[in-house]
């Protein structure tokens, strides 16, 4: 008689003590450096980073290296701590090179594997905070659509995120993977013009530049496919810190604000909406905390999750700050007000890492259903 099979384990997706002990260090630590006149005051300036700020974080708490093994200098924590971490820099939308350097540049290094050579000796910098690394790969870029976006260490990559604030640049090409000197000969970033001025984009032009190489090109697509499946995956909890914040922001302005002789939030048409959002943030915070926790575990799920959160995630970043905006009247029209920085890093959010289209498609590829 053949024994009948286990049900998976099912995931424990509440938060752990450790989890919010991370949480309240790092929300108490952009709370007094990147408040919303901060922010702002950051994007209008010619250096939106604020390396005290960087380095308090990514080394003072240690988040840089959270997905580090302790053996190469990190923290030896897992992809469920460094969500918590991007929720809360959602919450702030605190310009920090965080999901770019200690995401998925990580994940891609930590994707080749070996405790020795120049991978493993970045990635010891990187967990320090020491030093800071990006993919050289367009930020709209999916998992799946990874391939090589350059032939040789010479060409022109367009909307790299973070490439400006970066030491390293980590460039997939057709004859491998390559770790090449951001301030080296023949590297040029050129900054573009971002809707999201909190998360700056450069064009990334390379003039038979010098590399180090890291990967065959089989073996380095296999890791940046890796590190982008980890960018979007933790993305969607930056999405739901950004929701989450919007959410809490209009509640409390709508008890504040009267309107004949009410607070306008009392009217039942605004409640319908609130609330119709935090059901929607609820399930935000499932689909994101389930994505992180596959990543973590490594389940072979984790695309799915991955996919499911992000198809999810994004519009719902998107309708919470628009809400945010339009619930805030006049007021939330202005420059001064921080909603117009949520909305931009929602709408920007969007379309990274894949479009909730293409994660939809990917949904219906992996699950095996017919595409809709």
């Amino acid at each position: 008689m053949t024994a009948p099979t286990q049900p998976p384990a099912t995931p424990d997706l509440l938060y752990s003590q450790d989890e919010e002990d991370l949480r309240s260090a790092v929300r108490a630590l952009l709370a007094d450096r990147a408040d919303a006149p901060t922010v702002i005051a950051a994007t209008e300036s010619d250096t939106p980073y604020d390396p005290q700020l960087w380095a308090s974080l990514a080394g003072g708490i240690g988040a840089a290296g959270l997905l580090v093994p302790e053996k190469l200098g990190g923290q030896g924590a897992s992809h469920r701590e460094a969500a918590v971490v991007l929720e809360e820099l959602g919450r702030s939308v605190a310009p920090a090179p965080y999901l770019t350097s200690s995401v998925v540049a990580t994940e891609t290094l930590l994707a080749l594997g070996g405790e020795e050579g120049p991978a493993a000796a970045l990635l010891g910098e990187l967990a320090s905070g020491a030093r800071t690394a990006v993919l050289a790969v367009p930020f709209a870029t999916p998992p799946a659509g990874a391939d090589a976006v350059l032939t040789s260490l010479d060409g022109t990559v367009r909307g790299v995120a973070d490439a400006a604030a970066a030491d390293v640049l980590l460039v997939p090409t057709a004859e491998g993977l390559y770790a090449v000197e951001a301030s080296g000969p023949g590297v040029t970033v050129d900054a573009l013009v971002p809707l999201d001025l909190t998360r700056p984009l450069a064009a990334v032009t390379l003039t038979g530049a010098a590399g180090t190489l890291l990967a065959d090109a089989e073996t380095g697509a296999t890791a940046v496919r890796r590190g982008l499946l980890a960018g979007a995956g933790l993305l969607a909890s930056e999405q739901l810190g950004i929701a989450e914040w919007c959410l809490t922001e209009t509640v409390r302005y709508t008890r504040e604000r009267h309107q004949f002789n009410r607070p306008v939030g009392s009217f039942q048409s605004l409640k319908h909406r609130m609330a119709q959002l935090w059901l929607e943030i609820v399930s935000a915070r499932a689909a994101a905390r389930n994505a992180a926790d596959a990543l973590a575990t490594h389940s072979p799920d984790a695309p799915l999750a991955v996919a499911v959160a992000q198809a999810y995630c994004s519009g719902v970043a998107v309708h919470a700050a628009e809400e945010c905006v339009q619930l805030h009247g006049g007021i939330g029209m202005t420059w001064e007000h921080p909603a117009h920085l949520y909305l931009k890093r929602a709408k920007a959010d969007s379309i990274a890492y894949g479009t909730a289209g293409g994660h939809r498609q990917a949904v219906a590829e992996l699950a095996e259903l017919p595409a809709p």
